[in-house]
């Protein structure tokens, strides 16, 4: 989840003054301070004890919105996110960490509710396959530090809102414009740039986000949103339209909270999903694009092998 650059300090203590007295006595973290900001923002993210892996899951639709016709159900969507934090203590930076994770979402018949691999596309009558979302590494770029690099203090206070115990992180939105990476040979299935926004929210017990003693949010809930154009399996090319994901989930305990039609698909097809990347994971990031752009090259290569 992303976080927000500013929010005024005085404010925002205001808000936390009843979550901190329901702390008690315990030392608890000051929502003002930047290095105290990014211990909060790496027991959302995964845990302040280095390495513990940490599991989010969520589930929710994908609609299609086309011009002229009524919104259209297509999938059920379930994903999960394997992912570990490292830290460190920098003398001009501050409190920094760095995340490396794993995720998947699937698309699942919105009746059946069971893996789907095949799909009739009923704008252009083609079957197609499906590609799963399978993304590893998707891992933080650089560390996030409480001080930039001449030691001045980052305020990511703003959309950490506490009320009632409760701890609301609005994860703001990335708004996605870039060279697709499926431009040229890859136009039946995908045009022009990549444009996309993506959503996210957060909430959780503000004790436990404030009390020093507590190493991550055990209780998490998330939200998650994107709206782009069509998926690239859709093999929709620049016929107008977009696709909705509106989904929402939680951190889990364990490995066996999960869906069982995700724990089956992880187990079957991508069994290292199980576990995060290394902490030093050097590799770049895998997008749903990169992806695809991987199982056509594959198939192509197939298809034009010597038979």
């Amino acid at each position: 989840m992303k976080t927000f650059t500013t929010f005024m300090a005085t404010a925002l203590v205001l808000l936390a003054s009843n979550a901190v007295s329901a702390a008690g006595k315990a030392k608890t973290l000051d929502p003002a301070n930047a290095d105290d900001q990014m211990r909060m923002q790496v027991k959302m993210s995964c845990s302040l004890v280095e390495g513990k892996p940490t599991l989010y899951w969520w589930s929710g639709r994908m609609w299609a919105r086309v011009p002229g016709e009524p919104n259209r159900l297509l999938f059920n969507v379930h994903g999960m996110n394997m992912r570990q934090c490292r830290t460190k203590e920098d003398p001009v930076r501050g409190f920094c960490y760095r995340s490396v994770s794993r995720e998947v979402m699937f698309y699942l018949d919105p009746v059946t509710n069971e893996v789907v691999r095949r799909w009739n596309n009923p704008w252009s009558g083609e079957e197609v396959d499906v590609v799963q979302v399978a993304n590893d590494p998707v891992n933080a770029r650089d560390w996030f530090c409480s001080r930039d690099k001449d030691g001045k203090p980052v305020d990511r206070s703003e959309g950490m809102f506490f009320k009632d115990n409760l701890l609301l992180e609005g994860g703001g939105a990335a708004r996605l414009f870039y060279k697709n990476p499926l431009a040229g040979e890859y136009q039946d299935y995908v045009g022009g740039a990549y444009h996309a926004m993506e959503f996210g929210t957060t909430t959780a017990s503000a004790k436990e986000a404030l009390d020093s003693k507590d190493t991550e949010l055990e209780d998490a809930v998330i939200s998650w949103g994107r709206i782009s154009r069509w998926l690239p399996w859709m093999k929709m090319g620049d016929r107008e339209g977009l696709v909705v994901f509106h989904t929402a989930g939680m951190r889990l305990d364990s490995w066996d909270q999960l869906p069982e039609v995700v724990r089956r698909e992880v187990e079957a097809n991508y069994p290292t999903y199980k576990a995060p990347p290394p902490l030093d994971d050097p590799r770049p990031n895998e997008t749903s694009w990169t992806v695809f752009k991987k199982f056509i090259d594959e198939q192509r290569s197939k298809d034009a092998a010597p038979k």
